[in-house]
């Protein structure tokens, strides 16, 4: 089945440009050096499904004429995955009588009922709510894979047992925040790496800081492999 990847967002954490930073990056006139929160949308057979929300969803929807989800999925739950989450209310309403579907991990799920207990509760008397429904995953996941793509972000390494289900790809998303290392994310060289092992046919960094010139990035890296950008669609089987 045909399907569309579209990249909503492919920022670190505060986004590019940054709060308070006047280097090169963050003054760029290419608009492929805005990066807002990382986030993606897979469209395929009249459904829309997004891998987390942003504090940038609102933006990202408006931008990309989104008026319809079928279901978000959740890779953790740091801020600038599960800010957005309220500003998915007018898409819930089309769902009513039901409610628009949320999967995460269990942990997840208790984690974002905690945090919005005003959603989920449902005694919040001060205006709309959205019509959301956590639903629980089974595993952890890291990462998701859909047919012949697959998407990984805020990983430092990436276990033996996932790479092996990395290879065939057609499209392969990567976090790649920089080029020092960084505790908790992959670095380009880490993740050109994960490239070399599984082959996949193209390859898109995203959760990308300040640190990288789009077009500067995009020259030294090796075929078949390109810094993603917000608003980028990119086409493949599912």
């Amino acid at each position: 089945m045909h399907a569309t990847l579209t990249v909503l967002g492919s920022g670190t954490s505060m986004g590019v440009p940054t709060i308070g930073c006047d280097c090169p990056v963050c003054r760029s006139p290419d608009p492929r050096d805005r990066r807002t929160r990382p986030s993606v949308m897979i469209s395929y057979n009249g459904r829309h499904v997004m891998i987390d929300s942003t504090p940038d969803f609102r933006e990202q929807a408006l931008r990309e004429k989104i008026t319809h989800l079928d279901a978000v999925l959740y890779t953790h739950t740091h801020a600038d995955h599960i800010l957005g989450i309220d500003d998915l209310r007018p898409l819930t309403y089309k769902h009513k009588p039901g409610k628009l579907p949320l999967y995460a991990t269990p942990r997840a799920c208790e984690f974002l009922r905690n945090m919005f207990r005003y959603i989920f509760e449902a005694e919040y008397k001060f205006g709309g709510l959205p019509q959301l429904t956590v639903i629980h995953g089974e595993t952890p996941i890291l990462g998701f894979r859909f047919g012949s793509g697959a998407y990984l972000t805020d990983h430092s390494e990436v276990p033996a047992e996932t790479l092996e289900k990395l290879h065939g790809l057609d499209i392969l998303f990567l976090d790649a925040l920089r080029y020092t290392p960084h505790p908790t994310h992959s670095t380009v060289e880490q993740s050109l790496k994960i490239v070399e092992e599984v082959k996949p046919k193209r390859t898109f960094f995203t959760h990308i800081c300040h640190d990288l010139s789009h077009e500067a990035a995009n020259a030294a890296l090796p075929e078949g492999v390109q810094l993603a950008f917000d608003g980028m669609k990119v086409e493949f089987e599912i």
